[in-house]
């Protein structure tokens, strides 16, 4: 975005219109806001949230849920998803809907002849700790660590995040090992999606809280999540996930955000031939069902790489593959989002 139009959002927002608060507010969490700080963006989306923008609403919902440490936190940020759902926000509606556990209630939420007083009654029947629990793992391999969950994500999730990532996915890049920064490669041709803290919602962050109760860390371990997808031939050949430490760019990657030492997959859809993820060293190869994960340590106990998690991502024959795939990092690399206080 050019100077003069965060100029002209900034005045917009100065004058009091909303919709320019939440924008100009959005731009500061990435840092594409001028000079203005995440503070200065916390403080233009609440002011926005409480003129009464309901995207407002649902951004600082994200922010808080993406650093929550306790229930307590989750239900602050629930209570703004209330109400940017209370306020017609359609995308806060569908995601209380689908987590609601009575569906009667749920389906009933999304006619158009549901009352706005319902959105309190729909967000009363979601149990976040229930959510972030995860299914008990099965040991596939103890050397390399290799895990698998069944019904890790629900179906509704695994269709929530492929609709999400459909209209985004481009082609995928490697790290360039000599130079840092990224590049295309033969050896990678499927496609992909990342999800920053503008791209996120309230089912990513589920899934990640989950994914993090499952490998025992804190969300904030977690980069960035993104969504894989593979059309029939695309592969991502034989690679490893960690960083190589006599490298200088992965030297510096480490030294500043920690190695990376597991990889969790989780799988999105079923309909396509092949597509397995393979362990090459292992001589093992994975197909997980929708909603089922594998995880992995990258890493041996001590932090050295692990050389036997070699895998490849195999090409489907026929079909279309989509995965939710989550690095984690040795130590947490990434600022949590600061949000307001609790709007009831």
């Amino acid at each position: 975005m050019m100077a003069t139009d965060i100029d002209e959002l900034g005045q917009a927002a100065k004058n009091g219109d909303r919709a320019a608060m939440t924008a100009l507010g959005k731009l500061g969490l990435v840092g594409r806001a001028g000079e203005r700080s995440l503070q200065d963006a916390a403080a233009l989306l609440a002011s926005a949230a409480e003129a009464g923008d309901a995207e407002a609403d649902a951004v600082i919902a994200v922010l808080i849920a993406a650093d929550a440490r306790a229930l307590p936190d989750w239900g602050v940020a629930l209570g703004y998803l209330e109400r940017a759902a209370r306020r017609g926000w359609s995308p806060a509606r569908r995601q209380l809907a689908l987590f609601c556990s009575d569906r009667d209630l749920a389906e009933r939420s999304l006619t158009d002849s549901a009352p706005v007083d319902i959105w309190r009654s729909v967000r009363e029947q979601i149990d976040v700790s229930a959510l972030i629990k995860p299914a008990s793992a099965r040991v596939a391999f103890e050397g390399p660590h290799v895990g698998i969950i069944e019904h890790f994500a629900t179906p509704a999730e695994c269709a929530w995040m492929i609709e999400r990532a459909r209209p985004n996915v481009t082609r995928a890049r490697v790290f360039d090992r000599e130079r840092g920064g990224v590049h295309y490669d033969d050896a990678r041709t499927n496609s992909a999606v990342q999800f920053n803290i503008l791209d996120a919602d309230f089912v990513l962050l589920i899934l990640q809280a989950r994914i993090a109760a499952a490998t025992g860390v804190t969300p904030r371990h977690l980069e960035e999540a993104n969504v894989l997808h593979y059309a029939p031939g695309q592969e991502f050949r034989k690679h490893y996930d960690f960083f190589e430490s006599k490298q200088p760019f992965f030297e510096q990657e480490i030294a500043e955000k920690g190695q990376r030492t597991m990889t969790f997959l989780t799988y999105l859809n079923e309909g396509f031939e092949g597509g397995e993820t393979e362990f090459v060293k292992l001589g093992w190869r994975y197909k997980g069902r929708p909603g089922d994960a594998l995880m992995f340590r990258n890493t041996d106990p001590s932090g050295v790489p692990d050389t036997r998690t070699l895998h490849a991502g195999l090409p489907p024959l026929s079909g279309e593959k989509w995965l939710l795939s989550q690095w984690i990092r040795s130590r947490a690399p990434r600022r949590p989002g600061e949000g307001p206080s609790n709007p009831n």
